[in-house]
């Protein structure tokens, strides 16, 4: 069959003109400069987090997530870090030159063409980001009240007993008990649970369009995390912000996300609603990670894994960076012509150890993403077979 494939421009989901997302990330590139040369963490990364909408990009470590958070939020150390290219569009009214102007129509905020100083004024105000480990992400020596008095009083007209009251209502609004009591503790007097609802809290003082969610509950324990993504989703229908969570687990994509991004490698490999994700996963990768959850239906059954790790990301693999891993390749061991088969690039023979890539496509061996189902997109070659 013959699959249609997207552009740059239009990778990240099918939009119209009358409803922009709240951001767009277009062809995002960041790299780090080594002793061992410059390596590229994201490549050309696009993506979409539609207004009042919750977006998962998954993966596993490695794989370039949280740098496409930290490029976002223009946090990345610079040097070694740098964004070669791309662009980060914010479609907010309130972040734009314009207050009055409306969704439609509204020109957006590049974030990657401001200042510094003016990007001091979309962090934490229009963009908010919590940690997986509040402990390293908070002032140790502030009580954990002063840190949001401190977020309330730089971005909002409030101030003093004002402002505190404000602090204590946000910690009641996450669910901590006795808020005043909490408000004057130290983050190592609070659990893992508290310190993650305080920084929920921290992040919602401003009332940010889109909060970034790092693994926010990679080190709770398995109670503590269902409490605090149904903390996640209550506020969004509360607040009708925007979220953008980075996980690693199916779990948290099927119970809080309504779209999933794939990613590997630096690059999304898959992307559709969360519905047809899960259901129907199309890429090798996205079919491995899904075998990796267990299964009330099945508990006798044993875990697969994904052999190997991801690459890293000065050593990429030729072609799709995923072939080594792939449990195709495994499957087509014994079929002689597909596994050493030479074809001549500008950078000389390539081995292919798996599919028949299309280098009169797309030089680099590596597969563009194809629309496999209404809205529903995957780079692999075998889809295109």
């Amino acid at each position: 069959m013959t699959l249609r494939t997207m552009s740059d421009d239009t990778q990240a989901s099918i939009l119209t003109e009358a409803s922009p997302p709240l951001l767009e990330v277009r062809d995002l590139n960041t790299t780090f400069a080594t002793d061992a040369g410059t390596i590229t963490a994201v490549d050309g990364v696009s993506l979409n987090v539609p207004r009042g909408k919750t977006v998962a990009l998954l993966g596993e470590s490695g794989c370039g997530k949280s740098v496409t958070a930290l490029s976002i939020m223009r946090l990345i150390p610079q040097p070694p870090g740098h964004i070669e290219r791309g662009q980060i569009l914010l479609h907010d009214a309130h972040a734009s030159t314009t207050a009055t102007e409306s969704h439609v129509g509204e020109t957006p905020l590049d974030l990657l063409g401001l200042t510094e100083q003016q990007m001091r004024g979309v962090r934490g105000n229009r963009i908010a980001i919590i940690f997986q480990d509040p402990m390293t992400a908070m002032n140790p020596v502030m009580r954990v009240g002063a840190q949001i008095v401190e977020a309330i009083e730089l971005h909002r007209p409030l101030r003093g007993k004002a402002a505190v009251a404000e602090a204590v209502a946000l910690l009641r609004d996450v669910g901590i008990p006795t808020p005043e009591e909490r408000f004057a503790c130290y983050p190592h007097q609070l659990s893992g649970g508290m310190l993650q609802r305080v920084m929920i809290a921290m992040a919602l003082s401003c009332e940010p369009s889109l909060l970034i969610a790092d693994e926010p509950t990679t080190a709770l324990d398995a109670t503590i995390q269902l409490q605090i993504l149904g903390l996640l989703r209550s506020l969004q229908a509360k607040t009708a912000m925007s979220i953008l969570i980075i996980t690693h687990d199916l779990g948290v994509v099927a119970e809080l996300a309504n779209y999933a991004y794939v990613m590997y490698a630096g690059r999304i490999v898959e992307h559709a609603s969360c519905s047809s994700l899960l259901t129907h996963p199309q890429h090798p990768y996205t079919q491995g990670l899904s075998r990796c959850m267990p299964r009330l239906s099945d508990r006798k059954h044993r875990l697969d894994i994904i052999p190997g790790h991801v690459p890293d990301p000065g050593d990429w693999p030729t072609g799709c960076r995923f072939h080594p891993r792939c449990a195709l390749t495994a499957e087509r061991a014994g079929l002689g012509d597909r596994q050493t088969t030479s074809t001549p690039t500008s950078e000389g023979s390539v081995v292919l150890r798996r599919c028949i890539e299309r280098y009169e496509e797309e030089p680099s061996g590596q597969p563009p993403l194809y629309e496999v189902k209404p809205n529903h997109f995957a780079a692999c070659w075998e889809l295109d077979t």
